[in-house]
C-alpha cells in the first residue's frame, strides 16, 4: 500500500515530540511507536501502522518512514535518519519537533499577513463583476449601453465572459503553481529565479542554510567523519547539493572544512566564518545548533516582509482600480453633460 498525503506538520510535531520524550524516559522505540497509532486521527493511521510494522521487523526508523511513501516530508526522514545513525533518536526528535511547531506558527503568521490583502483583492474582484452587471441597465443619450470599465464588457453576459476569463485564470495559476513547485524541488530555473529576488531568495537561502546547520551539528557531536556529516546534512537540506567525493578530497588535502564548503559556492560567508570558528575551538556541534536558530530568525523574517510587501501590492491594485472606476464614472457624467448642453 502506498501513502501519498503527507501528514500536517503540527500533528506531526506532536507525534515526534512524545516519541522524544517516551525515548528519553527509557520506553522502546517499537512501544512508543504503537502507543501513538491510537493518537492520531484514523486517516493517518494506516501510514503510522506501516511503519509499526516496519520497526517490528527490525527496521530503522528512517527507513520505516520511508515505507510509508510521502506521509512524512523529506527534511524529517533525513533528519531522522541522522538520529539513526547517530545514536541520538531522541534528542533528534526533539528538534525536529521544535523546528516543526516553528515552521507552522511562521506559516501561521504569514497567512494572517495575507488574509487582508486577500479580502480586498476579492472585494475587489466582485465590485467589477457587480459593476458590469449593472452597466448593463445604464444608458447614454443614445440608448447604447455604458460601457464604465473601459474594458468591453456589460451586463449579463459581460459577467458571464468576466467570471469565465476568472475561471481560466484560475485554472492557469494553479497549474503553473504545481509546476513551479515541481522545478523547486528539483532546483530548476524557479529556484533560481527566487534565490535572485532580494528579500524571498535571503530567507529561502536562510531556511536551507538552518536545516543543514541542524543536521550538521547533530552529525558533529556524534562524532562522524567529515564525509558522513556532509552526506546526512546534504540529505536534510536537499537545495544544497554538494559533491561529496569533492569535498573529501579537499580535506585530504589539507583543506578545512570550512574551506572545502567555501569551494563549493552553496553557502553564505557568514556560515562559513562560524564552521571556521567551530573548527579552531572544537565547538563545531554548539556553533552550527547556535546559527540554525539564528538562520530560522532569519528566514522568518524574510518571509515576513515578503508576506508585507506582496499585502502592499495587492492594496496598490485595489487602489488603482478604484481610481481607474472614479475616472471613468467621472468622465461619463461629463461626457453626459456635453452632449445635454451641445444639445441646448
Amino acid at each position: 500500500m502506498r501513502f501519498t498525503k503527507q501528514m500536517p506538520l503540527r500533528l506531526l510535531a506532536d507525534v515526534l515530540s512524545r516519541l522524544s520524550i517516551g525515548l528519553s524516559a527509557g520506553i522502546d522505540l517499537r512501544r512508543a511507536w504503537a502507543s501513538e497509532i491510537s493518537r492520531v486521527p484514523a486517516a493517518w493511521q494506516p501510514a503510522m501502522e506501516r511503519v509499526s510494522w516496519s520497526l517490528a521487523q527490525g527496521s530503522s526508523l528512517s527507513a520505516s518512514m520511508q515505507e510509508a511513501g510521502t506521509t512524512f516530508p523529506p527534511l524529517v526522514r533525513a533528519m531522522v535518519a541522522v538520529g539513526d545513525q547517530t545514536g541520538h533518536e531522541a534528542e533528534t526528535l526533539g528538534q525536529l519537533a521544535a523546528a516543526l511547531r516553528h515552521t507552522v506558527r511562521t506559516s501561521r503568521a504569514l497567512v494572517g499577513s495575507l488574509v487582508w490583502p486577500a479580502f480586498q483583492l476579492a472585494a475587489a474582484i466582485a465590485v467589477v463583476g457587480g459593476m458590469i452587471l449593472l452597466a448593463g441597465f445604464i444608458r447614454d443619450a443614445k440608448n447604447r449601453p455604458v460601457d464604465v470599465l473601459g474594458i468591453g464588457l456589460s451586463g449579463a453576459k459581460g459577467l458571464t465572459i468576466y467570471l469565465l476569463c476568472l475561471f481560466g485564470i484560475a485554472v492557469a495559476a494553479g497549474f503553473a503553481f504545481k509546476r513551479a513547485l515541481a522545478s523547486w524541488h528539483n532546483r530548476g530555473i524557479v529556484r533560481h529565479v527566487v534565490d535572485r529576488i532580494p528579500v524571498v531568495g535571503a530567507a529561502s537561502r536562510a531556511n536551507e542554510a538552518a536545516a543543514w546547520c541542524r543536521a550538521a551539528s547533530l552529525a558533529s557531536a556524534s562524532g562522524l567523519d567529515i564525509g558522513r556529516l556532509v552526506s546526512l546534512a546534504s540529505a536534510a537540506a536537499p537545495g544544497i547539493r554538494l559533491d561529496q567525493k569533492r569535498i573529501e578530497t579537499h580535506l585530504r588535502s589539507g583543506a578545512t572544512l570550512a574551506e572545502a564548503l567555501r569551494e563549493s559556492r552553496q553557502f553564505p560567508e557568514r556560515l562559513l566564518e562560524v564552521v571556521d570558528v567551530g573548527e579552531l575551538t572544537g565547538s563545531t556541534a554548539e556553533v552550527l545548533d547556535r546559527l540554525a536558530g539564528e538562520c530560522d530568525d532569519e528566514a522568518r523574517v524574510g518571509f515576513e516582509a515578503a508576506a508585507q510587501g506582496a499585502g502592499f501590492a495587492v492594496w496598490a491594485i485595489v487602489a488603482g482600480l478604484i481610481v481607474l472606476v472614479i475616472f471613468r464614472i467621472f468622465s461619463f457624467y461629463v461626457a453626459a453633460i456635453q452632449d445635454a448642453a451641445s444639445g441646448l
